[in-house]
């Protein structure tokens, strides 16, 4: 394919040759020698070749000015791309000199401007980095101003300047708290800023102080300096209220007095301090002048100490001033020395102590409902009480096990850890335990046998005397209504009794077997005497055969109770045989009694042994 350009340089050879033809007509017309031809063909010729070498000057230059560019273009982008750590730029193989040098240029130009963007953010990140240095008193950032940095070395920088203002941030936070709490002490203890860095602590501006890690470290040294000396102001002040407290409850101060003073009892500033220190003062000169008053009150804080530890009369006699007349200042100091003892001893067992006081009221309320269960009155049952009481009965019985089991455990590892042996009331909690148990199981056997005793007793007082008549409720009435046994009540007598009629005895509702006739109390006439059972109405009772009814009773007791068989012996037409037929379940009943007799006698012995 030919192209535009070749063509028209053909066309301007054909034009220049037409002009020299036309120019060759023309001379040959006006009749021009041939010598001025010649002259005029060599103008003609110099005015076309300095045209066409002016022309071909000019491009040449273009084409050096090209390359010139190029070169150049080529050596800059060579050293960007080595200061920005690019790879070199290589352009195209089959490009023209012109789109050559434009695609240098304009790489040329982009990568300039990544430079110039770089040094810019590292100019900003180096006006961060030393103002941050500045306020932290921190060393500069290592990286070089001058060169290019790469884009992982503005990261690191980026992040380094993060952390700086996080630790800035920090160290702003940690100073205005420390310097909040340094003046708060500086109140408290009324302490004014003595040196150069309180003063820069308290009264400078914030932003002025430079937080560095040892005005850092500097702050939070002076504020434990300022802490140990309000916790020592505080801890004395403390000791000082406590025994102010002390010495008030041993003086009986009242509560308005003390009162008057409240205002002193918070704080541990100096003022507060002077105040306790005079307070104290005051009050033990009063403990000089009521020593056996303050001692006193001193012992009975002691006996509830000693009964909140369960410390039984041995443990307590060991300590022998608490028995000491001589009320001197030394023995005041033995017994607050023994109440400090026992006070640190309660709060070490604290735990153990409040669950042995708990499963004591809880045995305290187990004792009352088992009382309230030997109460016969309580089956009045008003408002659903039984059912009430029944209901927490039960649950304690439940809750004791389950209390003894847990106190068990902890007492097991208490001991296990401090090597010794845990005791209540001078003895291991569950011998403890279990003597209480036995204890009550006692109790209620010597209960049974003083019931049953007092019941014998009342059944012999029967057999001597006769039994008061009652009058029996409707539900004895109706099982017993059975004609021959029951005392007709219009006046008429029993006429059909016999030996073997019905009493009733004290107890209300139980029968009891007459031996001797009775006459009927309705029958008598009105004014008429009741008649003693086998005596005449109008005689008295004679002494010899009262004696005798006696003499027979203790007789028969004897023989009951030691197991012999019964003597017939003459009396009143009546014979020790008939009344030991008649009452051999009694003489059961005495034989019985007899042996719970005994056992109290032992229970009772028994008893006393372990309380001695």
């Amino acid at each position: 394919m030919v192209r535009k350009s070749d063509a028209l340089a053909t066309e301007s050879v054909t034009c220049l040759n037409g002009a020299l033809a036309h120019l060759r007509n023309i001379w040959e017309e006006i009749g021009i020698p041939e010598d001025q031809r010649l002259q005029r063909t060599e103008v003609v010729k110099k005015h076309i070749k300095g045209l066409l070498d002016m022309m071909i000057a000019e491009e040449e230059n273009l084409r050096q000015r090209l390359k010139k560019s190029i070169d150049m273009c080529q050596k800059e982008l060579h050293a960007v791309c080595q200061e920005l750590n690019l790879v070199v730029y290589l352009p195209e193989e089959d490009c023209t000199m012109l789109q050559l040098e434009k695609d240098l240029r304009t790489r040329l130009e982009v990568l300039l401007k990544q430079k110039k963007e770089r040094m810019l953010k590292l100019k900003s990140l180096k006006d961060q980095d030393e103002e941050l240095c500045d306020i932290l008193c921190a060393t500069a950032y290592p990286i070089d101003a001058d060169a290019v940095p790469s884009l992982q070395q503005l990261d690191a920088f980026q992040e380094h300047i993060a952390s700086l203002n996080i630790e800035k941030e920090r160290r702003r936070a940690e100073f205005v708290e420390t310097k909040r709490k340094i003046i708060l002490c500086m109140e408290e203890l009324d302490q004014l800023p003595d040196t150069s860095f309180e003063r820069d602590i308290v009264c400078e501006d914030e932003d002025a102080f430079c937080l560095s890690n040892e005005n850092i470290i500097g702050l939070k040294t002076l504020l434990q300096q300022l802490e140990v000396k309000r916790s020592q102001n505080e801890s004395k002040c403390s000791e000082l209220r406590n025994q102010i407290i002390n010495l008030w409850d041993w003086l009986q101060i009242s509560q308005e007095e003390r009162d008057t003073f409240s205002a002193n009892m918070v704080g541990s500033r100096a003022k507060t301090m002077q105040a306790l220190q005079t307070e104290l003062e005051r009050l033990e000169i009063l403990k000089q002048q009521n020593m056996k008053n303050v001692i006193e009150s001193v012992r009975r804080e002691l006996a509830t100490h000693w009964e909140k530890c369960f410390f039984s009369s041995a443990q307590r006699q060991e300590f022998a001033p608490y028995y000491d007349e001589d009320y001197t200042e030394e023995l005041l100091q033995l017994h607050n020395l023994e109440l400090n003892r026992l006070k640190e001893y309660y709060q070490a067992h604290q735990q153990l102590f409040e669950g042995i006081w708990k499963w004591e009221e809880n045995w305290k309320l187990y004792l009352s409902f088992e009382k309230k269960a030997a109460d016969p009155n309580r089956f009045t049952n008003r408002g659903g009480n039984l059912l009430k009481e029944e209901k927490q009965r039960t649950k304690l019985c439940k809750m004791l096990p389950k209390l003894q089991e847990e106190l068990k455990i902890q007492i097991a590892a208490w001991e296990q850890e401090h090597h010794s042996q845990f005791q209540v009331n001078g003895q291991n909690f569950m011998d403890y335990v279990t003597e209480q148990w036995e204890l009550h199981k006692l109790e209620k056997e010597r209960e049974k046998q003083e019931r049953q005793l007092k019941k014998n007793k009342l059944i012999e007082e029967e057999m001597l005397y006769g039994s008061a008549p009652k009058t029996p409720n409707k539900r004895r009435l109706n099982a017993l209504n059975t004609p021959g046994k029951l005392r007709k009540l219009n006046g008429t007598s029993i006429a059909n009794a016999t030996p073997n009629s019905t009493l009733r005895c004290a107890t209300g509702g139980s029968v009891c077997y007459s031996p001797i006739s009775r006459p009927p109390l309705s029958g008598r006439k009105p004014g008429q005497p009741v008649r003693t059972p086998g005596y005449s109405a109008t005689k008295p009772p004679r002494f010899g055969l009262v004696e005798r009814n006696k003499e027979n009773i203790s007789h028969l007791n004897a023989t009951a109770m030691s197991g012999a068989s019964t003597v017939s012996t003459p009396q009143h037409n009546l014979s020790i045989n008939s009344v030991a037929t008649t009452y051999s379940e009694f003489a059961r009943e005495l034989s019985k009694a007899s042996k719970f007799d005994r056992q109290s006698r032992i229970l009772n012995s028994t008893t006393s042994n372990i309380q001695t």
